[in-house]
């Protein structure tokens, strides 16, 4: 499916549409200690049962029928009695050491003690103070499903089911190019320029979106240099564009997305900020993103379109969106939807200050963007969120 200008895609079917053009990109097999964070491509089965015996809960002592008991030996873990408890013995046990057969239960320390002859006085109810055998998992069970982005708690529960390595999504890399004659990479904004803002941010979204950047290039404002530009990032699985996606007279990324064999997926998109915006794709399973120049609208962009497409990479669903009650009126615009830049606290959001497409500031004290619909909001409307990524 590709959505044109002519039309300019509502914003829910911009997202939709970049989302269903992604193919999940192949597993690869990583050690579970580096794996915090990555996209599960396969679910990871208990190889064992989990505990696999029989094993102590508590510190104590580990008895055989009923008291008062013998103490024959002691059993930190991972020791093993040389035999059987008989009826009437008893072993000092650490938490977590495995069971020895014969064993009724567990005698908690501040529970037993022995008297002046040497044994062990108190009560033991069968199982007491026992972890079972295959009570959290059993071998062949699913501890972990696809499709989850692996957390430290994760990598344990793999870790505790046997496993060292795991399947995960690879990582998308991309590459940032900045297209731009009057843009500065130093110092303050002079002679008719001004200091470029995306290339020190853009690649730090990216990270949070879980792409790898190669690097940030930055581009004259020339078709031959555009052209060069995409040729020269067949590397990477996204190229990631900012400027020159309008209709202006240097604006030449959708001539070279055509001259270097790509085509339009979505080309604009009925909102404010970022109608400009676009994403096409080669056919080598490569993506262009091609963000707006202007840095508010930037950004309102890549989450319309490069979230929803790095989703899919990663083999995740389209990112459902919760809502939020805005807490004063926000017009529209007939036809078009609107992102506004947002605080938000207890299930409300309040719009920034600074929120023109071409500034910074509110973005750089928002929490996410308030989706407004064409008819605009009334205080207490709830509304769909995007939260900004971190």
């Amino acid at each position: 499916m590709t959505l044109h200008a002519s039309h300019e895609p509502a914003w829910p079917a911009a997202r939709e549409a970049a989302h269903a053009a992604a193919q999940p990109l192949p597993p690869e097999t990583m050690p579970i200690a580096e794996a915090r964070g990555r996209i599960l491509a396969s679910d990871v089965a208990a190889l064992t049962d989990l505990p696999p015996r029989d094993a102590s809960a508590m510190d104590g002592w580990v008895v055989s029928g009923t008291g008062p008991w013998r103490v024959v030996g002691s059993l930190l873990a991972g020791d093993v009695l040389a035999s059987a408890l008989a009826p009437g013995e008893a072993a000092t046990i650490a938490t977590g050491t495995a069971l020895p057969v014969g064993a009724t239960g567990v005698l908690r320390r501040e529970h037993g003690a022995t008297d002046e002859g040497g044994s062990l006085q108190g009560t033991v109810a069968p199982g007491q103070d026992v972890r079972r055998a295959g009570e959290e998992a059993r071998a062949g069970d699913i501890l972990i499903r696809r499709g989850l982005r692996l957390t430290p708690a994760h990598l344990g529960m793999a870790a505790a089911g046997g496993h060292d390595t795991v399947d995960t999504i690879r990582r998308p890399t991309a590459r940032f190019i900045v297209f731009g004659d009057e843009l500065l990479r130093h110092g303050p904004a002079r002679d008719g320029k001004v200091r470029d803002s995306l290339g020190p941010q853009v690649p730090g979204w990216l990270d949070l979106l879980g792409v790898q950047v190669i690097d940030v290039q930055w581009v004259p404002d020339s078709l031959d240099a555009h052209v060069r530009a995409l040729d020269g990032a067949r590397d990477v699985d996204l190229v990631i564009t900012s400027g020159g996606t309008a209709a202006g007279p240097v604006d030449h990324v959708r001539k070279a997305l055509d001259e270097t064999g790509g085509r339009l997926v979505v080309d604009t998109v009925a909102v404010r900020p970022g109608h400009p915006m676009l994403l096409g794709s080669w056919p080598t399973s490569r993506w262009l993103i091609g963000l707006p120049g202007n840095p508010q609208a930037a950004i309102a962009a890549l989450l319309t379109l490069g979230e929803p497409l790095i989703a899919g990479l990663g083999g995740r669903p389209l990112t459902a969106l919760d809502t939020r009650q805005v807490t004063e009126p926000i017009a529209s615009r007939a036809g078009t939807t609107r992102l506004v830049l947002c605080r938000e606290a207890a299930g409300r959001c309040t719009p920034t200050e600074y929120i023109g497409s071409g500034m910074l500031r509110g973005l750089s004290t928002a929490d996410g963007f308030a989706v407004i619909p064409a008819a605009g909001a009334r205080r207490g409307d709830a509304v769909p969120w995007v939260p900004l990524p971190g």
